[in-house]
């Protein structure tokens, strides 16, 4: 089993809040999502594995378990060019949970007219395969999210 914890610390909203039709639709995936504390942070992986994909503006890491976790900062953030936001590993870093991957400014994000929500979503999961979904309340970067079976 796989616990996937919250890579920035806000309040927990779940998909069905987030302002997209592909996350809110749960297309992408299922699990939930964070609205963030508006500072300066550093988002960090959810799990440990290697990172995959990396984006100014998102990541993705896959675990020893073969379960990739996307963590997408904010939403339309790919408009922004990467302004705002700060690479902190290389895809295909090995990565640990809770190591910073990406930092970024969520007011800044907001400023550009964009909403900072983050969707954390497990990739290719079934619905049934995660459990404890975490969808309200506020979280700290390390509390557990969801698990995935």
């Amino acid at each position: 089993m796989t616990s996937v914890t919250a890579p920035v610390s806000g309040r927990a909203i779940g998909l069905t809040e987030v302002p997209d039709p592909v996350f809110s639709g749960a297309m992408v995936g299922p699990g939930t999502a964070i609205d963030p504390d508006r500072v300066p942070a550093e988002a960090v992986s959810p799990v440990s594995g290697v990172v995959v994909s990396l984006h100014p503006h998102a990541f993705v890491v896959v675990d020893g378990d073969g379960h990739g976790v996307l963590t997408h900062l904010g939403i339309d953030t790919v408009q922004l060019n990467g302004q705002g936001f700060e690479l902190l590993v290389n895809k295909g870093d090995t990565v640990q949970r809770g190591q910073a991957v990406i930092r970024w400014d969520p007011v800044a994000v907001e400023a550009a007219g964009k909403s900072p929500i983050c969707p954390v979503v497990a990739l290719e999961a079934t619905v049934d395969s995660l459990s404890d979904i975490t969808e309200s309340g506020d979280v700290k970067v390390g509390d557990v999210l969801f698990d995935w079976q």
